[in-house]
């Protein structure tokens, strides 16, 4: 028997996934520099009676199911839905993910070197991956991974849409 390669993957293979991807992101994320210490902003005992989180803080998230944001259309060729963002209950650890589309014909997002690291996780489509001077190619099903510290970018390199997860794990920013 045969491993089957899939044409795409939909939000629920890759919440299967999600347990995994986490343990992989946090093993890289722990040394970012810049990483702060203290904790959560979001629904403690101390700030639910003050009644508002400091500027800048993020919500502390608890487990449950998030469903995507509606985003702000196709902007320069690239759409964004957001599921979640948050601190984790460590409170030095953010956690982002988003589903994001790009248009066949779209420029590659700007170059970027982040204190997180990132997973992107194929849907649909052929995407290329640059990471630190080297493109990869990835299709539906594959996982790529950046760490904190990595340049990098992905661009859509196939005739079609494409369509990706992304998870961001690491310290706050």
């Amino acid at each position: 028997m045969g491993c089957e390669r899939k044409d795409s993957m939909n939000r629920r293979d890759f919440a299967g996934m999600m347990a995994g991807l986490l343990a992989i992101a946090g093993t890289f994320s722990a040394k970012a520099e810049g990483q702060t210490a203290g904790t959560a902003a979001g629904a403690g005992a101390g700030q639910a009676a003050a009644g508002a989180r400091p500027a800048g803080a993020m919500r502390e998230l608890a487990s449950g199911v998030f469903k995507p944001q509606a985003g702000r259309g196709m902007q320069g060729g690239h759409e964004s839905h957001s599921f979640l963002t948050g601190m984790l209950k460590a409170g030095n650890i953010r956690l982002e993910m988003h589903e994001s589309v790009q248009q066949a014909d779209a420029p590659h997002e700007a170059v970027g070197t982040h204190k997180h690291s990132e997973i992107w996780l194929i849907e649909r489509g052929v995407a290329t991956l640059y990471l630190n001077g080297v493109e990869h190619r990835m299709e539906a099903g594959d996982v790529g991974l950046c760490c904190a510290g990595d340049e990098h970018w992905i661009a859509n390199a196939g005739p079609t849409k494409l369509a990706y997860f992304v998870v961001t794990v690491g310290p706050p920013e």
